[in-house]
């Protein structure tokens, strides 16, 4: 009988979509787990490939003829666990992307790079086996060690004897600080001769100070070559000493104290922490801006953690403020990690070793927190759940809130979705009683009012002013708000400086030679930039196709929106927030921390300003441009807009001041402006569904996008037409296939995109059909086209 390990080899292809067979050397025989990953020769050539373990089993020595042998063993422990593996498999079914892809996704960038294992006693450690395995050194390099060793040390690290660090070998994975370690007894025994006077002067310093120290401050206080001399004699030793990377985030956040709930509040919080550890069940909680929702996940989280449980609680990316970390910081302290996608790939690790090593209890981040290697869940939160940013949109495609619903249900836990607007598929589950609706219908604060909104109609002020984005009576309102010394935020669904570059003459746009895109101008670095490709050019003087001058800028931008407001009002201080202005490290959180500490009176910014923002001071909520995304050809546009001119308006008046919001539209009259006007989420509801029932659009059907994209148009619709048969040969005729049909921006990096989106109700047999259709990727004529499947997709733009 010979141990026999089934694994996922790292090539990501269809035929390779499979289980493969290896033979476990003997040495390795009862040290090797499921979630463990693998060195072992695939192909006809015997290429060293990367797999991950997925099982472990016994088989017949007859049975294991022609196997070939695991060659090294990258793990002393699982790097993904049961749970993990078998989520796998479960995504596996509705994301239809490669296994090894939805595998790699769970884990930190850092364990996909190259990297040794470095191996650090514990005090667990006899003294005689640290001294057999690491004499004098305080750490060592496991691939330095024999067969026989490396066994020797597996064994010992899953007894916790040993601790692993992975190191790459660019040296990003574990930061390290040099500290120095006083030798007292040889330190007494040392002549060190009288004229040396800086040497004696360390020797009496480390005397009466043996404590270790960082060598940083010891090179401060003494010279480099002093230093030198005592750790070159052994009077003090060297060692590096971890440093997390992420522990910024929790110096000086000061602890906090639970707040008193009110009755709503304390409903939902009983409601849902009944529920922990009996069967999975999903809560939707329905509550308004400034309703307290985060102060609900805060002690559903305290009661989870009472009861030796642990907690998700994920939130879109853009609401990852300090504001949001903070609070679970002050509340759960160094319990809590954190997991997103600002941060360094080191400080990720970081991140995940720290919940690997179970030293974490409560994780807090964007999408793939989601995967965090937590055991033992009992509460997982989705909060704002209506947000696309929940939605992965490269491979694997998930969505976030799916994975939630397969882990929930593993681990008998409490699932969460809370939204003041809450998707329309979330909303149908809870009045169907999928969901339990729990409803928080006042806002926390007795003294917040829900601000009054009002509807401003562009076109009454036509030819009146030059200012193309402020209405005179938006300007009054927020001079009235500036004398007050009170603050105002303003929302532009745009970014940069002004959309489109085109000629007066002949109407020529600059466009983007690689891309069906116009080129955006960015007045910050003089240049014409493609959101898409990178690619970047000078801002032209004259026009490409009939050389006129008579070239002008269209369209506006935060930037333009800035210049403009600061010309009207040159005394206000104004904040711009969008992508261009936080792609620095940290950029966000000072912009915010600046606002918050009243350092400037407006802030104006993109989507990243309309949610997860308290600040008591801000009393007037302006949109300058309702109707930008309301007519984008996607059947989720009026959703979008309700809920973000919804969201946005909830960051008026959250103290005691009263709150205005001033929405400016050339659309007052679209139902989704004027349920947003009356915060009439229920209303908006109703309206929306019986839209999408008579377009038979989700949540009445599931949908299905397919994207095709080649660098010759005539080979990509061949293609998109003969997918279109397959689905038609293979399906029911109960399926609508809309398209084939060029994507509203054809063509990116050369390449031409077509799409198909599948609309159904019951069908037995399509995910068999889909494989079948990632098959054709593996055809020779079509190594070059580039198809994925969009379970649900979030933009069928």
């Amino acid at each position: 009988m010979v141990r026999i390990a089934k694994l996922i080899v790292d090539v990501p292809l269809m035929q390779t979509d499979q289980p493969y067979s290896y033979r476990v050397p003997t040495e390795f025989e009862d040290l090797i787990e499921a979630g463990m990953r693998v060195h072992v020769p695939f192909g006809n050539g015997n290429r060293l490939v990367q797999g991950l373990v997925i099982e472990v089993e016994t088989g017949n020595v007859s049975d294991q003829d022609g196997l070939k042998d695991i060659v090294e063993v990258l793990d002393v422990r699982p790097v993904l666990n049961k749970e993990q593996l078998v989520l796998a498999d479960q995504m596996r079914e509705t994301v239809f992307s490669y296994k090894i892809s939805i595998l790699k996704a769970m884990l930190p960038n850092l364990l996909n790079s190259s990297y040794d294992k470095y191996l650090r006693a514990t005090e667990l450690l006899a003294d005689d086996e640290r001294d057999a395995l690491f004499g004098q050194e305080d750490h060592m390099r496991f691939t330095d060690l024999s067969v026989e060793a490396q066994v020797k040390v597996m064994r010992l690290a899953q007894a916790g004897k040993i601790q692993v660090e992975y190191i790459a070998t660019d040296k990003q994975h574990i930061k390290t600080e040099s500290w120095y370690r006083v030798d007292s007894q040889a330190l007494e025994g040392f002549e060190i001769s009288n004229r040396a006077k800086k040497r004696q002067e360390l020797k009496t310093f480390l005397l009466e100070n043996p404590e270790s120290g960082k060598l940083v401050d010891l090179r401060q206080s003494f010279s480099g070559p002093v230093v030198k001399f005592f750790l070159e004699h052994g009077l003090i030793q060297e060692e590096l000493r971890e440093v997390s990377r992420s522990q910024a985030y929790f110096k000086a956040v000061p602890s906090s104290q639970p707040l008193r709930l009110n009755a709503e509040q304390s409903t939902a919080v009983a409601a849902i922490t009944a529920s922990i550890g009996q069967k999975a069940q999903t809560f939707l909680l329905q509550g308004i801006t400034g309703s307290g929702k985060t102060e609900v996940y805060l002690q559903v989280i305290d009661q989870t953690l009472r009861q030796g449980k642990t907690a998700i609680m994920l939130v879109p990316e853009i609401s990852l403020t300090p504001q949001v970390t903070q609070r679970f910081i002050s509340r759960f302290g160094e319990q809590v990690a954190i997991l997103h996608s600002g941060l360094s790939d080191g400080e990720k690790y970081d991140e995940w070793r720290k919940i690997e090593a179970g030293k974490a209890k409560v994780v807090v981040g964007a999408r793939s927190a989601i995967f965090a290697p937590l055991t033992n869940i009992g509460t997982i939160i989705i909060d704002e759940e209506h947000e696309s940013s929940y939605k992965q949109d490269s491979h694997p495609r998930y969505h976030a809130r799916d994975v939630a619903l397969l882990r929930a249900d593993y681990n008998k836990a409490s699932l969460v979705l809370g939204s003041a607007t809450p998707s329309l598929e979330t909303r149908a589950r809870a009045s169907k009683g999928l969901y339990q609706r729990l409803v928080l219908s006042q806002r926390a604060n007795p003294l917040a009012q829900v601000p009054s909104v009002q509807i401003v109609d562009f076109r009454d002020y036509i030819g009146e002013t030059e200012a193309g984005n402020f209405t005179p009576y938006l300007l009054e309102k927020i001079g009235e708000k500036l004398a007050r010394k009170e603050q105002v935020v303003l929302l532009l669904n745009r970014r940069g400086y002004s959309s489109f570059v085109m000629c007066r003459d002949c109407g020529t746009v600059d466009e983007c030679p690689n891309c069906d895109i116009s080129l955006t101008l960015h007045m910050d670095t003089k240049l014409m930039h493609c959101h898409y490709c990178g690619f970047t050019k000078a801002i032209p003087q004259t026009c490409p196709n009939c050389q006129s001058r008579s070239i002008r800028y269209y369209g506006t931008g935060t930037q333009k929106a800035v210049d403009e407001l600061q010309l009207l009002l040159p005394e206000a201080r104004i904040l711009r927030m969008d992508v261009d202005t936080t792609r620095g490290k940290g950029a966000h959180e000072r912009l915010l921390e600046a606002f918050g500490n009243q350092e400037a009176d407006i802030l104006l910014g993109t989507q990243m300003i309309a949610k997860g923002l308290d600040f008591p001071n801000v009393t007037l909520v302006g949109v300058l441009n309702a109707d930008t995304a309301l007519n984008l050809p996607d059947f989720r546009s009026s959703e979008r807009t309700f809920q973000l001119l919804t969201q946005v308006a909830g960051r008026a008046g959250r103290a005691d001041k009263a709150g205005e919001v001033i929405i400016q539209t050339y659309n007052p009259e679209h139902y989704a402006i004027r349920y947003a006007k009356d915060q009439d989420y229920e209303g908006f509801y109703q309206y929306e569904m019986k839209l999408r029932h008579q377009m038979r659009y989700p949540p009445y059907v599931y949908t299905v996008g397919i994207s095709l994209s080649h660098k010759d148009e005539t080979f990509v619709v061949k293609q998109a037409y003969r997918v279109m048969t397959l689905l038609r040969e293979h399906l029911s005729d109960q399926i609508v296939i809309l398209g084939p049909t060029p994507k509203p921006i054809a063509r990116t990096h050369n390449l031409f995109h077509y799409q198909i989106l599948i609309k159904y109700r019951f069908e037995e047999h399509l995910s068999q059909v889909l494989d079948n259709i990632l098959d054709l990727t593996q055809e020779r004529e079509n190594k070059d086209l580039k198809l994925s499947i969009d379970h649900e997709p979030q933009n069928v733009m």
